[in-house]
């Protein structure tokens, strides 16, 4: 489930004089109760059953415009690393992946890039992007948080960091999630998207 997936269920018709025009962190917060009610319903939620009717939704930093980068090109791997590897997960296993692309974008004035991989297994279309940052382990999951990206019309891709979500495995361990390989560590605090419940 994408923003862009929600926003679809809007509708386009520009006609009707009741046509609502929804702003980016309306959307988003949407988007977020419709992921809680999923959280707290669905049959596949990661919830475990007996903490669902008092799930009290997910905890997230404000929504911050800043951190959404659009028109960012999946430029060709050029690290030291083996475009194909194996990428461990939370319960000691290893998935085949291989890296897909860099993404850079500007935080701050400085530029920085994150790895995109893609599954054997998986969608074709959509990247997946793992990183940590300066919250991880303290406000946010200590082997990071999870982005996916799908291509827009002209191949480019939007990076949202208020899209970044917890894996599953943060809320029952017998999921098994794919750990952040080091090289997307960011030397920033990216204070968007899902945190963990603040302590105290």
């Amino acid at each position: 489930m994408t923003l862009e997936h929600q926003d679809d269920d809007h509708g386009h018709d520009h006609d009707h004089h009741d046509h609502e025009h929804v702003d980016y962190p309306e959307a988003v917060t949407r988007f977020r109760a419709q992921k809680d009610e999923y959280f707290r319903g669905a049959h596949d939620s990661p919830i475990p059953h007996d903490r669902r009717h008092d799930f009290p939704g997910l905890p997230y930093f404000p929504v911050d415009e800043s951190l959404r980068f659009e028109g960012l090109k999946l430029e060709p791997y050029a690290g030291a690393e083996p475009a194909s590897f194996q990428i461990p997960t939370s319960d000691g296993k290893l998935r085949p992946a291989i890296r897909a692309g860099v993404f850079k974008f500007d935080v701050g004035g400085t530029t920085h890039a994150l790895t995109g991989y893609a599954f054997e297994s998986g969608s074709s279309e959509s990247v997946f992007v793992p990183f940590l940052d300066l919250t991880s382990g303290r406000e946010t999951y200590g082997a990071g948080r999870y982005l996916d990206l799908f291509p827009e019309g002209d191949g480019t891709y939007a990076l949202d960091f208020n899209l970044a979500y917890h894996p599953s495995c943060v809320y029952d361990a017998r999921f098994s999630c794919p750990l952040t390989p080091a090289e997307n560590r960011l030397p920033v605090r990216v204070e968007a998207g899902e945190r963990l419940e603040p302590e105290g």
